[in-house]
């Protein structure tokens, strides 16, 4: 055999041992990976769905399935959790279930924005898209949310959308329809409600 010939033998056995070598380390890294551990999901913790009613989620009417009676006109903005009717299960364990339930003059609303409304009312994530705070208050002047941690203000008429603050992106709205006298969930977030991963902050954290 010549020189030149064993060489050549050698270089594809070589190649053919790196190409085995990878595919191993590979079929070593799938079962790794899938053992990494996964988000359970529980009743009182899985995302709206539709079909799903509201209930207030603070103050003496905790629990209490909301209707659109129940909702003042112009706000202020209720805090509230979806609710399974059929097993009667409170998806409170979940953070990013908290929305707000908002009634406004239907002629207020963007056109974009009554896609997802019902009878003039519209619903967000109530977790701020900044630090994920709460958006608890109410600007009553403005007619805006507001988030109390780093003054973020959200416009409730235009998908809410930011208008002063640092929060990077609107809150998501969820889409909703009316059964009966009661407002329902008719789709999931039109984006994924909270802090997105990656997303700058401009520092800090929010343990309000």
């Amino acid at each position: 055999m010549s020189k030149k010939t064993d060489t050549t033998r050698r270089a594809i056995v070589g190649a053919t041992i790196g190409v085995g070598l990878g595919i191993g380390t590979l079929s070593l890294l799938a079962p790794v990976a899938s053992l990494r551990p996964k988000k359970e999901t529980s009743p009182e913790t899985e995302p709206p769905k539709e079909g799903d009613v509201f209930t207030f989620a603070i103050g003496d009417n905790a629990g209490k399935e909301i209707t659109f009676d129940d909702l003042p006109l112009e706000g202020p903005a209720v805090l509230a959790y979806p609710k399974d009717p059929k097993t009667g299960v409170i998806k409170s364990g979940e953070k990013n279930n908290l929305v707000l339930l908002l009634k406004l003059k239907p002629e207020e609303l963007g056109e974009e924005v009554k896609k997802y409304a019902a009878a003039g009312t519209v619903c967000y994530s109530a977790i701020c898209t900044h630090l994920g705070c709460t958006v608890g208050e109410w600007d009553a002047a403005k007619k805006d949310f507001l988030c109390p941690c780093h003054k973020g203000l959200f416009d409730p008429r235009k998908g809410a959308e930011v208008i002063a603050g640092p929060p990077p992106r609107p809150l998501p709205a969820l889409p909703i329809s009316a059964a009966g006298d009661k407002p329902v969930v008719a789709g999931g977030f039109t984006s994924p409600p909270g802090v997105l991963s990656g997303t700058d902050t401009h520092g800090g954290s929010c343990t309000v």
